[in-house]
């Protein structure tokens, strides 16, 4: 990760005419944005700008322009492959006082927020209106920075990821041009779908400066529920037949043994250790009893004990705020630490085979590995502890990770459900889509030509 540009201390003295004191070289500041919760050693950039508004970011991308100097936005340093690790230097565009929403539309079920936003913000602010943003990664993670990673989790198994609920970007492009990429509209045939073209494009194709997202109306009745198992292979059973079902699940998400047990210790929580799945259903009143009491029948005959159900509102965010804390917890499994995280999705119906046979061969691997997923689209996750002091272990997790990913593809999946691809997976990426990744690159030249907007992510130029 050598930089590859000397960096021009004169574009600090005009972003500093610029921004004043919202331009900041301190080693602290700096070291803070190169580095996010991957394994990946600190990439720190040059120098960090806070930007506050379009015309703002507008201004710093023609500077850098100008000068020649990478730029990487950043959120809150959540993502999990690198994506906002400046491996060439440049100028961190830091949008967090991008913070405001902008507007809300509860006739039209949108919003329109500024990128540094979060989810949990915009849930607190639409909470009077009978609405939600339903996009749940379980980090508090900014909604330009979902966008821009094509981010999912739990709740995405019913009302899908940001690709499906972006309506709308605004984007400053590598030449300093302000393009909106639809209207409002719930549809659209016209021309070139560009708001697709971003989400998901990490920061490589322009900055995010504004998101136009869907809403959705608060269910009646909302109802969570654990079940443990005798075995993984009875949780990806029941999901599976849940799906082919039909049953229309909120959220599904697997933990294994290792990891609920990590949980117990993190959380101070007294869950049974062993296989277990968290489920969430939205509805009436009488469609959450039927949905519930149907996957309950399913769970049953796979193996499955103790199903406990949540319907308050203070049980039920207990009850996910313990799964989102798995990885934390995970990291408690072995102090000082550091997670490879994976990523893989698989069509539903491989789902047992790939988790079977994943299983099966971590068995062998340096430390028990815990293994969790939004397992109802069929996505899930290994966390390889290592220790950073050990390349040999980091190593020894990534020919894993590979085996894994080998498989995935090898079943019609994706080497990522939901992480993105960052620098950590760009070998991965060229294996699952082969030449179409040189049709990326080609789009990468026709907006960035100079190779300036989060450079060495995603397409290797």
């Amino acid at each position: 990760m050598n930089k590859a540009r000397e960096f021009d201390q004169s574009v600090v003295a005009e972003l500093k005419a610029l921004l004043g004191d919202r331009v900041s070289t301190s080693a602290a500041v700096r070291e803070h944005h190169g580095k996010d919760e991957s394994y990946f050693p600190c990439a720190p950039p040059d120098a960090v700008v806070f930007a506050r508004s379009t015309e703002e970011v507008r201004d710093v991308v023609n500077i850098c322009r100008r000068h020649r100097v990478p730029m990487i936005p950043f959120g809150v340093g959540t993502s999990l492959e690198g994506h906002v690790l400046a491996t060439r230097g440049g100028v961190s565009i830091d949008m967090s006082q991008m913070n405001q929403v902008l507007a809300v539309h509860e006739e039209d079920l949108d919003a329109v927020v500024q990128p540094g936003v979060t989810r949990k913000q915009l849930n607190e602010h639409i909470k009077h209106t009978g609405l939600f943003f339903p996009v749940d990664p379980g980090a508090d993670a900014t909604l330009g920075g979902m966008a821009a990673t094509r981010a999912s989790g739990t709740n995405a198994v019913r009302y899908g990821t940001m690709r499906e609920n972006v309506l709308a970007l605004e984007v400053v492009l590598a030449d300093g041009r302000v393009i909106r990429t639809s209207r409002r509209a719930k549809k659209s045939a016209a021309g070139y779908d560009l708001t697709r073209l971003f989400v998901g494009s990490e920061g490589t194709l322009g900055i995010i400066t504004e998101v136009s997202l869907r809403l959705y109306p608060v269910q009646e009745a909302m109802s969570a529920a654990v079940c443990a198992f005798d075995s993984v292979d009875g949780c990806t059973r029941t999901v599976i037949q849940t799906i082919q079902a039909g049953i229309p699940v909120a959220r599904c998400d697997l933990v294994c043994e290792k990891t609920i047990d990590a949980i117990n210790r993190y959380k101070k929580t007294g869950y049974r250790v062993a296989p277990t799945l968290f489920f969430e259903f939205h509805g009436s009143q009488a469609s959450v009893v039927e949905q519930a009491e149907a996957v309950q029948a399913i769970a049953k005959d796979n193996g499955g004990m103790d199903f406990e159900w949540a319907t308050r509102p203070e049980d039920r965010n207990r009850l996910w705020d313990a799964r989102h804390s798995a990885y934390f917890a995970c990291l408690q499994l072995r102090p000082g630490a550091r997670a490879v995280s994976t990523d893989v999705c698989v069509p539903i119906s491989r789902l047992a085979d790939c988790v079977h046979e994943t299983m099966e061969d971590v068995k062998s691997y340096i430390v028990p590995v815990p293994v969790l997923g939004h397992v109802g689209d069929g996505n899930f996750h290994l966390v390889f502890l290592v220790d950073p002091a050990k390349p040999q272990e980091i190593e020894l997790a990534k020919q894993f990770n590979s085996r894994l990913v080998a498989r995935a593809l090898a079943m019609e999946g994706t080497c990522t459900g939901e992480h993105g691809i960052g620098f950590g997976k760009m070998a991965s990426l060229r294996s699952e889509l082969g030449e179409a990744v040189d049709v990326m690159g080609d789009i990468k030249r026709a907006l960035d030509p100079e190779n300036l907007m989060n450079p060495g992510k995603v397409v290797a130029l």
